[in-house]
């Protein structure tokens, strides 16, 4: 027997057919210390989102570009000039 162990005594379980579930009645049982395994290593992946707000400064340039359409209207003037005339018979009126 292993001098690390120490005997317990184990009760019998009774299923209602007066035998353990083995079929075998043990009379005592041993707790050993416990045995330390090599450790492992479990992983665990997060993904953390970080939102890093940026300023776009947008100018917005407005070109106005004028045409200037020429009409032209036509304005129309008179003028008179008056002429006067004298006519001086020199035979008075009458013709020969």
């Amino acid at each position: 027997m292993n001098p690390r162990c120490i005997e317990n005594e184990m009760p019998k379980a009774d299923y209602g057919m007066g035998m353990d579930m083995m079929g075998a009645q043990p009379s005592c049982s041993s707790v050993c210390p416990p045995v330390y395994e090599c450790p492992t290593e479990r992983v665990c992946q997060r993904v953390i989102v970080h939102e890093v707000p940026h300023v776009v400064p947008i100018n917005t340039k407005i070109i106005n570009h004028h045409v200037y359409r020429h009409t032209y209207t036509p304005c129309y003037t008179t003028s008179e000039c008056d002429t006067c005339e004298n006519v001086y018979d020199p035979c008075g009126g009458k013709n020969f």
